[in-house]
């Protein structure tokens, strides 16, 4: 039987699939060297153990399927019931042995890598709607799950670290996060700044003499953006007042 590609014709998207379909495999080593008795142990995720992590990255995943096949049948299927069906399902999830957690993981990410793979090319701009009602068109739905593996790659607190991600990946986050914090009005003040390696330079803010200005590499300033704290020696914060480093607006945490 002749192997079976994708069908999205799209350069971009076919190369975010790839992105993502690393980042799969990236949480699924992370995963897989655990020993069943560090489930039990925290992430770096707040009240989340690890467990919680793992169940949400395979909901995720089915979550994210849905929406794609909405794209290719028609039909709506949204990612979740309501936020409370989100949230007892990851509670129940983190409460499956090691092997069933393994289970939903390895299942629903071959699900929605198949989903992909059998969407027509002129299905892709078909529009769905996230979870926070957003309407995008499904091929939203490939930075959506990429974003989710690498980030929670990291929340396990097995050895990732944001150093790993690749860096069109990390430009992204910071985009998001920044243009998040913008819409809030947020970003006063405040000025991020990229030093080192081919992002060196980059800049978002207004570093005025008035701003707290926080810089580091891209995968530092990233990994602090995101409220995922800070690497020993890897930020400098310069501030008008001389102040501490600042407080991260709104906190910014995909989960």
């Amino acid at each position: 039987m002749a192997a079976r590609h994708d069908l999205v014709e799209d350069a971009e998207v076919r190369a975010g699939l790839l992105t993502a379909r690393r980042g799969t495999a990236f949480f699924a080593r992370k995963h897989s060297e655990l020993a069943s008795s560090d489930l039990d142990a925290p992430s770096l995720l707040p009240g989340w153990s690890r467990r919680h992590v793992i169940a949400h990255v395979g909901y995720n995943a089915r979550a994210v399927a849905r929406l794609v096949e909405w794209a290719s049948t028609g039909v709506e299927t949204p990612m979740y019931s309501s936020p409370e069906a989100r949230n007892r399902e990851i509670e129940f999830g983190a409460t499956l042995p090691p092997v069933a957690l393994q289970n939903l993981f390895d299942h629903s990410a071959i699900h929605l890598s198949v989903e992909w793979r059998d969407l027509p090319a002129d299905r892709w701009d078909f529009e769905v709607r996230t979870a926070q009602g957003r309407l995008v068109p499904v091929s939203e739905t490939v930075w959506m799950r990429t974003r989710e593996v690498w980030v929670h790659a990291t929340d396990l607190d097995n050895g990732a670290r944001f150093a790993d991600v690749p860096a069109e990946v990390l430009r992204r986050l910071l985009a998001d996060v920044w243009g998040a914090w913008e819409k809030r009005g947020d970003t006063e003040g405040l000025a991020l700044r990229v030093s080192g390696g081919a992002d060196g330079g980059l800049m978002l803010g207004d570093p005025g003499t008035k701003a707290t200005v926080i810089e580091g590499s891209l995968p530092a300033v990233v990994r602090w953006a995101l409220g995922r704290g800070e690497e020993p020696n890897a930020l400098l914060a310069a501030t008008h007042d001389g102040g501490p480093l600042a407080e991260i607006p709104n906190v910014c945490r995909w989960i």
